[in-house]
């Protein structure tokens, strides 16, 4: 499908005819890739790699225009199940025109642009579109930040490896984003070296180094996020495990309490008991009964917790004592 725009104002504005000097292309067919490669000279080779997720960012110079292959998150559904991915996005620079290739329709206009970007070239409008890849990574790695610290709440309460299997998918979200970021660093330090070339002014060039420091913090920002994500697994896959362990201690005290009930109230229920007990009221045998049972439960219900926090006290010292060595 093709979008024509036009620069007027300083604005990005869609076109009504196709004398336009930005020609966007989402998800262009066989035909339409066949017209671009007849009629503008591209690289086939080069059309077809803007449209491939797994492309690395690269720049060529062709003879008569410049192509550029820029990494840019893909757009998130409730289908990709907390997978956030990245795609590419070709950029082929002539003249007089840009012609703009992406594989779906992504919003490539609407981000905020630096108040110190001036739309007036067709290079004014380069540096927007990658300033807002730059965005774009930014708020996904925000809304990743914030889903992350979502379910780490879930998981200190939870016993289910569903939140882990989520969490797990975020880091992988992230080794994605990470690969993406440092793929275009490559790409705006070669823009930079290429500047003179590209017929970049200096007001453009120092907008450029901008966006070049802006894109080292976004790639630090998410390998700090992996590194965080990473470190921790193991410990949220403890704390799965230790809540499975408190649970499994909690029925085997249950079950150890109710073990003498069950002995006794079998005694209770033989022909030999009921011939010791006949010459007392049943109210009073059976409610001696009851309180003797009531009373056994209580002291082995404190007598295994007792066990329990001496072993814990006892674990306890021979930690400190390792940590300080004494």
């Amino acid at each position: 499908m093709l979008k024509v725009y036009q620069v007027s104002n300083d604005r990005i504005c869609e076109s009504q005819d196709n004398g336009g000097q930005i020609h966007l292309y989402c998800g262009p067919q066989k035909p339409e890739l066949k017209s671009l490669v007849e009629s503008y000279k591209l690289d086939e080779h080069t059309l077809n790699s803007a449209l491939d997720p797994d492309e690395i960012s690269r720049l060529e110079f062709e003879p008569d225009h410049v192509a550029m292959i820029i990494k840019r998150p893909r757009n998130y559904s409730v289908v990709d199940d907390l997978l956030f991915k990245v795609t590419s996005i070709g950029l082929f620079m002539f003249k007089d025109r840009i012609i703009i290739v992406m594989p779906e329709d992504i919003q490539i206009f609407e981000q905020e642009s630096r108040p110190s970007l001036k739309l007036r070239t067709l290079t004014d409008v380069l540096l927007k579109i990658i300033y807002g890849t730059i965005s774009h990574f930014l708020w996904h790695l925000k809304t990743i930040n914030q889903i992350s610290d979502s379910l780490e709440q879930k998981i200190n309460t939870s016993m289910e490896n569903r939140y882990l299997l989520n969490m797990f998918t975020l880091e992988k979200s992230l080794v994605y984003f990470l690969n993406g970021i440092s793929s275009n660093t490559m790409l705006f330090e070669k823009l930079k070296i290429n500047a003179a070339k590209m017929g970049f002014t200096a007001e453009e060039l120092e907008i450029l180094d901008d966006i070049i420091i802006e894109n080292n913090q976004c790639s630090k920002q998410a390998e700090i996020y992996t590194n965080i994500l990473s470190s921790l697994m193991d410990a949220r896959a403890s704390i799965v495990n230790n809540n499975l362990s408190l649970l499994i201690k909690r029925l085997t005290i249950i079950s150890v309490v109710f073990l003498p009930l069950n002995f006794i109230a079998s005694v209770g229920g033989m022909s030999e008991f009921t011939m010791i007990t006949q010459r007392i009221p049943w109210w009073i045998s059976y409610s001696t009964f009851t309180v003797a049972m009531l009373l056994l439960a209580v002291f082995t219900y404190f007598f295994v917790s007792k066990i329990g926090y001496e072993n814990r006290l006892r674990r306890e010292r021979k930690r400190i004592t390792r940590k300080t060595g004494a």
